[in-house]
C-alpha cells in the first residue's frame, strides 16, 4: 500500500516543479519582453531629439536672421569693460573663477585640441558645452557667444529660435561667422543681471585693426528672449576682425 502513495506523491512533485518551470519560462520571457520595450524607447528617445529638432527648424529655413525670435526691442543697450591685460593663458587643467555672468574676456586655455573650439559647430546643449577657459579662447579670436540661461533648455520655442540663430553662421568657409551658441549654467557661476535670459558677449580690439592693447574691452548685451535681429546688429557692429588676435587660425 506504500507504494501507490508514494507514487502519488511523486505525482504531486513532478506536476509543481513542472507549474514552477512554467512560471520561471513566463516570468523570463515578460522579463525580456520588458528589457525589450526598455530598449525600443531608448533608442526612440534618443533619435525622437535629432528628428524634432529637424522639424522645428524646417520653419526657419527660409527665415531671415533679424526675423528669427524677438525684435531687438528685447535687449538691453551693450555695455563695456576694459580687458586691458586680460589675456593670459593658463595651464588646460586650471578652472579659472571669472567675475562677470558670462565672461567677456580673461585668462584662458592655449592648448592644441582643448582651446580653442573650433569653427563648424555653432550649437551647444548643458551636457555637451565646452568648458568655458575654451570659449574665452574663442572670444580673443573674435568669436561672438550667444549665451542662453539653462533654465531656457525648458522652453522648445526659445530652444528652437537659438538654433535657428545658430544656423546662419553654419558657413565654415567665411571667417565672419565665428559664432557660437552655449548655455550659461548655475555651475559656471551667478545668473544674469536682471532676471535677463540671453547674453550676447565679444571681445573687442577697441575696433578693427586696432593693436594698442588698451583699448580692449569686454562688451555684453544682455536680452530677456532671443533675437535674431540683435544678433544681426552685434556682429555688424563687433565683428570677427575686431578682436585680440583675429588672424590666428581656427
Amino acid at each position: 500500500m506504500a507504494k501507490p502513495a508514494k507514487s502519488d506523491r511523486q505525482a504531486k512533485i513532478d506536476q509543481i516543479r513542472k507549474q514552477q518551470k512554467g512560471a520561471d519560462a513566463r516570468r523570463n520571457v515578460a522579463i525580456i519582453g520588458t528589457c525589450a520595450v526598455i530598449a525600443l524607447l531608448i533608442i526612440g528617445a534618443a533619435a525622437f531629439r535629432p528628428i524634432k529638432d529637424w522639424w522645428d527648424q524646417r520653419g526657419f529655413e527660409d527665415t531671415e536672421l533679424a526675423a528669427i525670435g524677438a525684435p531687438a526691442s528685447v535687449c538691453a543697450e551693450p555695455i563695456t569693460e576694459s580687458a586691458e591685460g586680460s589675456g593670459q593663458h593658463v595651464p588646460e587643467d586650471q578652472q579659472v573663477t571669472y567675475d562677470a555672468s558670462p565672461p567677456a574676456f580673461g585668462p584662458h586655455w592655449n592648448v592644441l585640441g582643448l582651446a580653442p573650439v573650433p569653427i563648424g559647430r555653432e550649437f551647444y546643449t548643458p551636457e555637451d558645452r565646452p568648458e568655458l577657459e575654451q570659449l574665452l579662447h574663442n572670444l580673443e579670436h573674435g568669436f561672438t557667444v550667444m549665451w542662453y540661461d539653462e533654465s531656457l533648455t525648458d522652453d522648445s520655442e526659445a530652444m528652437a529660435e537659438l538654433r535657428a540663430i545658430s544656423r546662419k553662421f553654419s558657413d565654415t568657409t567665411d571667417r565672419r561667422n565665428a559664432f557660437i551658441v552655449a548655455p550659461w549654467t548655475s555651475e559656471d557661476g551667478e545668473p544674469f543681471p536682471d532676471d535677463q535670459e540671453i547674453a550676447l558677449t565679444h571681445w573687442s580690439a577697441g575696433g578693427v585693426g586696432e593693436t594698442d592693447p588698451t583699448k580692449q574691452v569686454g562688451v555684453w548685451q544682455y536680452c530677456s528672449e532671443p533675437s535674431g535681429e540683435a544678433v544681426e546688429t552685434f556682429v555688424r557692429d563687433y565683428p570677427q576682425q575686431d578682436s585680440p588676435e583675429p588672424s590666428v587660425a581656427l
